[in-house]
């Protein structure tokens, strides 16, 4: 490692996280040819280890994209009619003005930023009728509200010709996502949050009743056709040229979590999200997510102190080499964000929390 990054921060962001030494040595393996059988057997040895992670008994293809790749996928392949933006932040918020600059006819149920968005509000939408699509931000990072995604699922099934797409990119792997169960339609993330990856690389799982639609879109493109994802995961390959590094790291990840046990992951997760939530508590802070809605995997904090956000943050820094977000988009500044999410134990958590408590007594 060079001068220049030996110091560099331990990141406790909300993505990109920290990636283990062992996860950059399964980078690190010898180049193979992406249309051989080399590269064939990497891709089938991910999939057993992928498919209980979303839920699904689905093939889970991968795409060398950021999630925000298939999330625009996902309105190209399968809004004929309408699609229903589900927006409660920054990221849900994004998505209906992809749908509306794919030229796609879009409406919204537009929440304010730190509330979720209501099962109820969903039915009497979609009751209106005209929809095909909807989208579904699980976890929204920008505010730390995690929606009641088995409520919102079971509201679109009562719709049988509207299919859900689902943003799981700060959630998948930290919580238990049930595709098949749930009657989802798409699930999506990015590996570079809660799986712990350097960025570059999605995982997603589409439903047949979503690749039966996608058959008879137009206009689909190429990069993102579902189709091809299809037709290419059935010889164990990708549709364009893959991230061979990325998806050595994914198998080493993928391999990780199940030695871990997934419900223990779940439950690693959650223990420590309660740490952060006891710091904030301790010193005064507020939540900005509801209780009942909050992230499992980071914690919005509201600044309800008035404390100077940014000098903090660099003040963390500093003096501890730690990073923390001072908030996302127009709530930046009056929140700011500590992520529990991937590879995290209670020694780092407690790590932080001792850096968090030195520093803050110089800002309230």
């Amino acid at each position: 490692m060079s001068d220049a990054n030996t110091n560099l921060p331990k990141l406790y962001i909300p993505g990109p996280v920290d990636i283990s030494p062992e996860t950059y040595q399964a980078m690190c393996q010898p180049m193979i040819g992406h249309r051989g059988g080399d590269f064939e057997a990497l891709y089938a040895s991910i999939q057993p280890g992928l498919k209980p992670i979303l839920g699904t008994e689905r093939p889970v293809f991968l795409s060398t994209s950021s999630a925000w790749g298939v999330m625009e996928g996902a309105i190209r392949n399968l809004v004929q009619k309408k699609v229903l933006n589900l927006c409660c932040g920054a990221f849900s918020d994004k998505w209906y003005g992809v749908s509306q600059t794919c030229g796609k006819d879009a409406e919204k149920i537009q929440v304010e930023w730190g509330e979720a968005i209501s099962p109820e509000a969903v039915r009497a939408k979609l009751s209106e009728g005209g929809f095909d699509t909807v989208t579904l931000v699980h976890n929204e990072t920008s505010t730390g509200v995690m929606n009641d995604l088995s409520g919102i699922a079971s509201v679109v099934n009562e719709f049988p010709d509207v299919l859900l797409v689902v943003d799981t990119v700060s959630s998948l792997s930290a919580v238990p996502i049930d595709m098949d169960k749930l009657g989802i339609d798409v699930v999506l993330a990015g590996v570079q949050k809660a799986f712990a990856l350097p960025p570059g690389l999605a995982v997603f799982a589409i439903s047949e009743a979503a690749l039966e639609r996608a058959s008879t879109t137009e206009g689909r493109g190429y990069y993102f056709d579902f189709l091809e994802f299809e037709k290419n995961a059935v010889k164990n390959n990708t549709p364009s040229t893959p991230a061979i590094s990325l998806l050595y790291a994914l198998k080493h990840q993928v391999d990780t979590f199940h030695a871990e046990g997934l419900e223990n992951r779940f439950t690693r997760h959650a223990k420590l999200n309660d740490m952060i939530h006891a710091w904030l508590e301790k010193h005064g802070f507020e939540h900005f997510a509801p209780e009942g809605h909050r992230s499992k995997t980071l914690t919005t904090i509201a600044n309800n102190k008035e404390m100077d956000v940014s000098g903090f943050i660099k003040a963390l820094r500093a003096k501890h080499n730690i990073l923390i977000n001072g908030g996302y988009g127009k709530i930046k500044g009056s929140t700011f964000r500590i992520s529990n999410m991937g590879n995290e134990t209670e020694q780092t958590m407690t790590t932080l929390i001792s850096a968090l408590d030195d520093v803050i007594t110089d800002f309230i």
